[in-house]
């Protein structure tokens, strides 16, 4: 009965097609409000592991932090090209496009007719 396959994970064991940093830069486009300890719970994480990915993200560009009273609210520069060889023809854009939906700001405007 091991064998059978499961339909929540077809490939089987633990991988996934995106890296922790695609993870979390994906919970911060989604909602750029969120607490970092929020981000570790979705993603399956330690707080202080999202806060590592942070910081590489803002190192990189990826990311711009903006202290609104106690919280942080993080732009995401979604125009940057993706890191790896393979996708650096791609912008971030793309990536957040296809798992989350295109930008509301980014879609042509409805035809009156």
């Amino acid at each position: 009965m091991g064998d059978e396959p499961n339909p929540k994970n077809p490939g089987g064991g633990e991988w996934t097609f995106l890296s922790n940093h695609g993870h979390v830069l994906i919970c911060i486009a989604r909602e750029p409000e969120i607490l970092l300890r929020e981000v570790a719970d979705r993603v399956g994480i330690t707080e202080r592991a999202v806060q590592r990915i942070v910081g590489d993200l803002e190192q990189g560009g990826y990311l711009s932090r903006v202290r609104e009273g106690r919280r942080n609210r993080y732009e995401v520069h979604a125009e940057l090209p993706l890191r790896h060889p393979v996708e650096a023809h791609r912008e971030v854009r793309v990536l957040l496009d296809l798992i989350l939906g295109p930008a509301e700001d980014a879609r042509p405007p409805a035809s009156d007719g």
